[in-house]
């Protein structure tokens, strides 16, 4: 069973390939992403490694939390599920003028 790491701290420099490479060392990494800004596309500075196995996952939590790369103390623990996000704000509001408190419109 594969056990997904979450990776916190990272180099705006550090590659998919980096990570894999780093992680390799203490077991089968099936998985590496980094995650990026939607708008811009630059790095936000962490990612995810996922581990072939929960012992595999343990062993490297244990070598690469702290560990430095790219210059960058790495935070390493195991990842925890993507929380429910609930409807949208939106912002409408109903065309009430913002300076009058009573919702009406003056005139």
């Amino acid at each position: 069973m594969n056990t997904k790491l979450f990776v916190g701290n990272l180099s705006f420099n550090t590659t998919e390939n980096d990570l894999q490479d780093a992680f390799a060392a203490h077991g089968t990494v099936t998985e590496a992403n980094l995650m990026t800004d939607r708008s811009t596309g630059r790095p936000r500075g962490f990612g995810f490694v996922t581990m072939g196995s929960p012992e595999e996952a343990q062993r490297a939590i244990e070598a690469m939390n702290g560990a430095m790369v790219d210059g960058r103390s790495l935070t390493v623990n195991e990842a925890r599920p993507k929380e429910e996000r609930v409807g949208g704000g939106g912002g409408f509001r109903g065309g009430r003028d913002r300076g009058n408190r009573s919702g009406y419109r003056q005139r």
